[in-house]
């Protein structure tokens, strides 16, 4: 991420945390629609966009374009977006989409654990191969990839996560459902000042044993974190543990295959 993005994103954030209460399921919903919209229209990207371009033009381009469908809140936030200066295009869009899960995440009840909802999709994407693939495949309609996706939930999960997860289907931007997924997880934690520590094993750990994890990798990064669990007996023994983009594997089928390694070279 560069530094005109971190900027750039810092500014959204507090655009959104000012709004309050204003922020809530609908926002998020148009927040969502708008960036499909743009994402949809090279010209309008382009624009919006460009670092040269006046702010206040841009941010006046995004009224007109937006202002007649989508409530003031969400046409506030885009306005916000598009006069900061992104270091690419791909960012622009991952912020919008960004400010939508962050609305979902403040203003839903504590109790959803969106989290959790988002977590255990995603354990059962990884375990059903022609699901997964049907999620991802190019060819098929987005819609109705997105359609699928909520009927599978309906029931099961919270609106606000349907509505997310829907979202991640619809506008992939070039990733798998199970990396979006994550990343959205991370984003619903992070709102709530929480990391996420995926821990993976060859079997289930003892609850005495995760809590001393927890609380030594929360010492470790400064902050607290939310454990999920992924069983996984290919590991063969010890674990995996994965906080954003760091990746601690101090698992057996690891270390044999580094032994492996050593062995051949």
């Amino acid at each position: 991420m560069g530094s005109a993005t971190r900027e750039a994103l810092a500014a959204a954030r507090s655009a959104l945390a000012e709004l309050g209460s204003k922020a809530d399921l609908a926002t998020a919903n148009d927040l969502f629609a708008a960036g499909r919209v743009i994402a949809d229209s090279a010209q309008l990207r382009a624009v919006i966009s460009d670092p040269s371009a006046d702010a206040a033009g841009k941010s006046a381009l995004v009224a007109r374009v937006f202002g007649p469908q989508l409530s003031p809140a969400a046409v506030g936030l885009l306005s916000n977006v598009v006069a900061q200066r992104w270091s690419g295009q791909r960012d622009l869009l991952a912020a919008i989409e960004e400010l939508g899960i962050r609305a979902i995440a403040a203003y839903a009840p504590p109790s959803l654990g969106i989290e959790a909802e988002l977590f255990a999709f995603e354990v059962a994407v990884a375990s059903d191969a022609e699901l997964e693939l049907a999620l991802r495949g190019k060819l098929a309609d987005p819609v109705a990839k997105a359609a699928l996706a909520e009927r599978l939930l309906a029931g099961k999960a919270s609106e606000q996560t349907i509505a997310i997860i829907r979202q991640l289907v619809l506008q992939p931007r070039g990733r798998s459902i199970r990396e979006a997924l994550r990343q959205a997880a991370s984003i619903v934690a992070d709102q709530a000042g929480l990391a996420i520590a995926t821990v993976t094993s060859a079997g289930p750990i003892a609850a005495a044993a995760l809590t001393r994890l927890q609380a030594s990798l929360a010492k470790q990064y400064g902050r607290q974190l939310k454990i999920n669990q992924i069983i996984d007996p290919s590991l063969v023994g010890g674990l995996r543990v994965q906080i954003g983009d760091d990746v601690i594997d101090g698992s057996v089928a690891t270390r044999i295959n580094e032994l492996r390694l050593q062995l051949i070279g």
